[in-house]
């Protein structure tokens, strides 16, 4: 169906399924797609693929039970987050009726579920294991240093293997430890965030880690720029190509081109450890088209900027939020590159710890420790003025839309302050591309003289690439020529040969040209790379001429009056017509 996703269908048919099936499972669950229109402000649940391309604020995907969200994705063109919020709320009634659905149909036909024990320490074990780490958690967790916090936790799971092997526990028993371990800070360190909103590194629940911004670092590149957020750092390189290396693009959903691309790169030592590169992996897909979507309603139309633009982020270092870094590093390298962007674009990752009680806490900017062991991982990117980008997942049963509210109201006062220091960085785009960046130059012609441009099998213009070094013309189905070369002077005689190919001449137009060849009856005009004029022997001047040599030779530079202008082409020109 062209004109629905199957994002809708395939999460209520796989959550029925479970339902009804004997697996242990906490659905049922559904989602709903809801779009805000553009110019009527209207929530439409489940448009079609049509009217998202008329134009839309936000476009959303929500998904989540009976009353809690607990997945987001969203795309909006500066959004406001009262408006994100309200589209929240309204998928939910839908969610709601959709699990109610599928509830009747599990009292009907569902089965059983399985019991399925779980492995893990004996009572009087959890004691031991819980004693003995008892204050040590604080020492090994609370740490600044990411690299000092991972040895520490890590020196600190080896006594405690240590200690359980000196009390005679088993292998079996042991691994099972391992994971109390884990579910053992994962309760200090939610009980210190909810009790005294203590967080692993000492900062406030609305406190964002210190950011450092550098524009222009590779040289040679055309464009560049180092992001960092405490110990995440993302290097975004923007290279600019000619309009015929847009990405070929087909898919079950879209057919088309795409001159906008945005690639990031997770290496295995961006978080300190060894392994083969095999990428893209469903990191590098689902983070880079996450940090597109954030960015392409600010990149300038081809109108306004002709270049196909790609972007590499290459993340350095994470401790957390290396996508959203990822969108402030892109943003300040397509502006170091000089891409008219139409406004700056910042993102951050908003977390959460929360009890069984209901009670909770909102954090901003969370690094490793409040990824790992909380309960949400909110990202939200935009501009000043909105949002533009939303994903969100939860460990736990899903969120309230009061909660996600609030997250989206912190999420923008951290916005802000990003954009404030990415723009002390660099304040506006640059007013030139980099001098290593090709040339594009453009040209608006008739499209029915586009044949004559390319010629019998592109006989003509690559011959025009070949005879003044250009590096490709690009024509649209509209006439409008792009011509890219490595310096300006190649690009503008490959565009003069062009504009020679589509120029009209009309009876009365005064012309100039260099004589190239002389016949009996007349003699040849070069008017342009592609185009010439006859001058016949009786235009030459007033009265008899027994030789054209004795008027014109081969090398003037004369100038004609158009005294004929066939429908083929051919242009007669008059020297003796201008008196």
């Amino acid at each position: 169906d062209e004109e629905s996703d199957p994002d809708f269908i395939a999460l209520l048919t796989a959550s029925t399924a479970l339902a009804i099936s004997n697996v242990p499972w906490a659905g049922p669950v559904a989602g709903v797609k809801i779009m805000k229109r553009k110019m009527s402000g209207e929530f439409v649940i489940n448009p079609k693929n049509s009217e998202v391309a008329a134009g839309f604020e936000l476009v959303t995907f929500v998904a989540g039970t009976t009353d809690k969200i607990n997945m987001i994705e969203l795309e909006g063109i500066e959004a406001t987050e009262s408006n994100a919020a309200d589209a929240f709320a309204a998928g939910l009634v839908h969610i709601t009726k959709l699990v109610d659905w599928q509830k009747k149909i599990v009292q009907e036909i569902g089965n059983a579920k399985v019991a399925v024990p779980l492995m893990e320490p004996h009572e009087e074990m959890k004691s031991k294991i819980h004693d003995f780490l008892s204050g040590k958690i604080e020492k090994a967790i609370y740490v600044k240093d990411k690299t000092e916090r991972e040895q520490s936790v890590r020196a600190l799971e080896a006594e405690l293997v240590a200690f359980l092997t000196d009390a005679g526990a088993d292998a079996t028993n042991i691994e099972a430890a391992k994971h109390f371990f884990e579910e053992e800070i994962d309760a200090v360190v939610h009980k210190n965030v909810l009790d005294s909103g203590k967080r692993p590194d000492g900062r406030g629940l609305d406190e964002v880690r210190e950011l450092y911004g550098e524009v222009g670092l590779l040289k040679r590149t055309h464009g560049s720029a180092l992001f960092m957020r405490g110990n995440t750092q993302s290097l975004a390189i923007t290279t600019l190509g000619p309009p015929s290396a847009e990405q070929l693009v087909e898919t079950i959903e879209f057919s088309g081109k795409k001159r906008f691309l945005l690639h990031y790169n997770f290496p295995s030592y961006s978080v300190g450890e060894t392994g083969p590169f095999r990428g893209p992996g469903r990191r590098e897909i689902g983070h880079g088209a996450l940090a597109l979507k954030a960015v392409k309603h600010s990149i300038p139309t081809p109108g306004e900027f002709p270049y196909t633009i790609r972007v590499v982020s290459e993340v350095l270092s994470s401790n957390g939020s290396s996508s959203m870094a990822t969108v402030c590093a892109t943003t300040l390298s397509l502006m170091d590159a000089g891409v008219p962007i139409k406004k700056m674009v910042a993102g951050i990752a908003m977390g959460m710890m929360s009890d069984d009680a209901g009670n909770y806490k909102i954090l901003t900017d969370i690094q490793g420790p409040e990824d790992h062991y909380g309960d949400m991982d909110f990202k939200v990117a935009g501009t000043r003025e909105g949002i533009t980008a939303v994903q969100m997942d939860v460990k736990i049963n899903g969120l309230t839309p009061k909660i996600l509210a609030e997250a989206l109201e912190k999420a923008r006062i951290a916005r802000l302050h990003i954009l404030g220091v990415m723009e002390k960085v660099l304040s506006k785009p640059r007013d030139h591309v980099s001098p290593y960046a090709p040339v594009i130059l453009t040209v608006q012609i008739p499209p029915d003289k586009i044949g004559e441009v390319i010629g019998p099998g592109g006989k003509v213009i690559n011959g025009i690439i070949r005879d003044t070094g250009a590096l490709a013309i690009d024509i649209e189905e509209d006439g409008l020529v792009f011509v890219t070369a490595d310096t300006k002077e190649k690009a503008e005689a490959a565009l003069s040969e062009v504009k020679s190919i589509v120029k009209t001449y009309a009876v009365g137009d005064i012309v100039e040209g260099e004589v190239v060849k002389i016949l009996e009856f007349g003699a040849i005009v070069q008017l342009g790379p592609r185009q010439d004029g006859m001058i016949h022997v009786s235009e030459l001047k007033e009265g008899f001429v027994k030789k054209v040599e004795d008027v014109v030779k081969v090398g003037d530079f004369v100038r004609a009056k158009v005294v004929r202008a066939d429908p083929d082409g051919r242009i007669g020109l008059s020297l003796k017509a201008l008196g």
